[in-house]
C-alpha cells in the first residue's frame, strides 16, 4: 500500500551557513560599525546579541534574508522574548524540529475532514499517510501544502 511521511525538519548545516553569512554582513554594514553585535548558533537555538533593541530587529531581518537565500523556511524559527542584561540585549530563535502532538492532531483531522481516500496516523514526531493509489497521496500532499498550519512540512519516504 503506497505511503509517505510528513515531517518538519531543518538542515542544521544550512542554519549554520545562514548564521555565518549574517555575521559576515554585520561586519560590513555601516550602521553596525563599532557595535558589539553577533549571531551564534547551537543545536536548537540561534542567539542574537546587540547593544540596542532596535538593532536586534535589524539583525532579525538580516538573518531572515540569509535564511531565505539558504532555502530555509522562516516559519521554522520561533522568536523568543528579548532579554536585557547589563548593556546588551539578546534574543533567541528556537528551531522547530519535528511535529508536536497538537499540530500532528490538527494535521490528521485536516486530512480526515478533506474526504480524501487516505488514512493519516501519528508516529512519534511525524505523520504517516497511506492510501490505495498514488494519485490519492499526491492529492493529500497538495492539500497539506496549501493548508496554513504555521509550520513548514516536508514529505519523505514516498513508497509505492
Amino acid at each position: 500500500m503506497p505511503s509517505f511521511d510528513i515531517v518538519s525538519e531543518i538542515e542544521q548545516q544550512e542554519v549554520q551557513n545562514a548564521v555565518d553569512n549574517a555575521n559576515r554582513e554585520l561586519d560590513t554594514r555601516y550602521d553596525f560599525r563599532g557595535v558589539e553585535a553577533s549571531f551564534t548558533s547551537s543545536e536548537q537555538l540561534v542567539t542574537m546579541k546587540a547593544e540596542a533593541e532596535f538593532q536586534l530587529q535589524q539583525m532579525l531581518e538580516i538573518f531572515r534574508a540569509k535564511a531565505i537565500k539558504r532555502n530555509l523556511d522562516v516559519r521554522s524559527f520561533k522568536e523568543n522574548e528579548v532579554v536585557h542584561s547589563g548593556k546588551t540585549y539578546s534574543q533567541t530563535l528556537s528551531l522547530l524540529q519535528g511535529i508536536d502532538t497538537p499540530t500532528a492532531k490538527k494535521l490528521v483531522k485536516l486530512i480526515k475532514d478533506s474526504k480524501l481516500k487516505v488514512q493519516a496516523s501519528i508516529q512519534g514526531d511525524q505523520v504517516r499517510v497511506t492510501g490505495k493509489k498514488r494519485d490519492d497521496l499526491q492529492e493529500a500532499i497538495a492539500f497539506v501544502k496549501q493548508s496554513d498550519l504555521e509550520q513548514p512540512f516536508q514529505f519523505t519516504n514516498f513508497r509505492d
